[in-house]
């Protein structure tokens, strides 16, 4: 039987820094959420994020990285940092994954989505500038945060957007979970806004295992970070706390492995790009398959790659599309899921969608619907948002394909191969 293709898995560096790094930490103890490896790899983050293509852009030298748990907790500390609490409004993208959206409610404020405008499939800036102008009429106060995502790794319309966020002088929190290492005129992603969010989970562009962090405007920001996120220690000499904290530090062991990582990153973007330029190359010629590819001035990492099918295409194996209930987890997700024992919502993917998604599955090949739009979202029904349609059309025609730098060029030439074996 063929391998398993998966579609993002993470990558050793072929020196295995990784072990040399955790071993390190063991020989000096250091087996706890702070120590040398998360100090030198913030530093590392910091230098990454500081680089640009271009001289004209942005100087980011004063940029500062905070190593975190998770993105999730990078993107609640930059909500507390940016004043967020109980009853405020944040402008969030609705196509996204739920970590996005989650920490607001978190804080008791209340997530209110925009929708997204059709070529990056990011925040659509028109809408954005609609929805502040109708909150401010509807509550008499302004949002107090807007978080665009970098979709898949694809960078939005980011002039556009932080303009409107300028415009009414509100602060930006970029997602850029998904996008370690996309450029947008040649200015690293998550560098544009106040805060910038990154992942390191097992399936992003480089993992820590489990981890991420938060892009800071200046030192001054990163310690007031760093003290949340260490439980909000005040300086005595016994425990005292003024504020809320969070235990939200990366641990050592989880740094060294990043820093290990941090040598092959480049190598991991320039693969994830070498996959879509074969990916696009093979469905161009293919009609009603549309391959999702970045537009002039932006540089994907192409963290997954994804593809539209056009509702007419025809797939073999629709009939039985949804047939039965799923029972458990789907592909490489991981945990556990409530069994709602329900076959249909009332927003899924198209028949076509789901009947390729099956046929790859038969033959050991991951793949993934888009997100589903967070205002289409059970938990988030009530939730106020803006929405155009893109969000909810694309989710219900897209497909995710395996991506990542364990991905052959055989194991693409044979999901091509698998793709169009199972057209009609």
């Amino acid at each position: 039987m063929a391998k398993r293709i998966y579609l993002c898995l993470a990558h050793m560096s072929e020196a295995g820094l990784e072990q040399k790094y955790i071993k390190e930490a063991f020989d000096t103890n250091w087996v706890v959420p702070l120590g040398p490896n998360v100090n030198a790899f913030e530093e590392e983050l910091r230098h990454f994020v500081a680089s640009n293509d271009n001289v004209n852009v942005n100087d980011n030298q004063d940029r500062q990285v905070v190593a975190l748990a998770s993105g999730t907790a990078a993107v609640h500390l930059a909500l507390i940092a940016c004043g967020v609490g109980p009853g405020d409004e944040v402008l969030v993208q609705s196509f996204t994954f739920c970590a996005s959206s989650h920490p607001i409610t978190y804080l008791g404020a209340k997530p209110v989505f925009v929708d997204s405008e059709p070529e990056t499939w990011n925040m659509d800036p028109e809408l954005l500038e609609v929805a502040i102008k109708d909150r401010i009429a509807k509550t008499g106060r302004k949002p107090k945060a807007i978080i665009p995502v970098y979709l898949y790794g694809m960078p939005g319309k980011i002039d556009e957007l932080m303009a409107v966020a300028r415009k009414y002088d509100i602060p930006v929190i970029e997602d850029a979970a998904e996008g370690f290492g996309s450029r947008y005129k040649g200015q690293v992603c998550g560098t544009f806004g106040d805060y910038g969010v990154l992942s390191f989970n097992g399936n992003k562009m480089i993992t820590t295992s489990g981890g991420g962090a938060l892009i800071c405007p200046d030192q001054a920001a990163k310690e007031k970070i760093m003290w949340l996120a260490t439980q909000a220690r005040e300086a005595y000499p016994y425990y005292q706390h003024e504020a809320i904290g969070y235990n939200y530090r990366m641990s050592n062991i989880c740094a060294g492995i990043g820093r290990g990582q941090m040598t092959i990153v480049d190598e991991h973007i320039a693969r994830h790009r070498e996959i879509a330029r074969m990916y696009e190359e093979a469905f161009a010629e293919v009609e009603g398959i549309t391959f999702h590819r970045e537009l002039d001035g932006m540089e994907s990492n192409y963290w997954l790659s994804t593809i539209l099918l056009d509702e007419k295409l025809k797939v073999k194996g629709e009939e039985l599309a949804y047939a039965e209930a799923v029972q458990g987890a789907v592909g490489g997700a991981a945990g556990m899921v409530h069994g709602g024992g329900s076959v249909h919502t009332d927003c899924e993917p198209n028949r076509n969608v789901e009947a390729l998604r099956i046929a790859l599955d038969k033959e050991g090949i991951e793949s993934r619907p888009l997100w589903k739009p967070m205002h289409k979202q059970p938990v988030y029904r009530h939730a106020s948002a803006y929405v155009n349609g893109v969000a909810e059309a694309m989710f219900k025609r897209g497909l995710c394909l395996p991506s990542g730098p364990m991905v052959t060029d055989e194991d693409v030439k044979r999901i091509i191969e698998v793709i169009k074996l199972n057209l009609i």
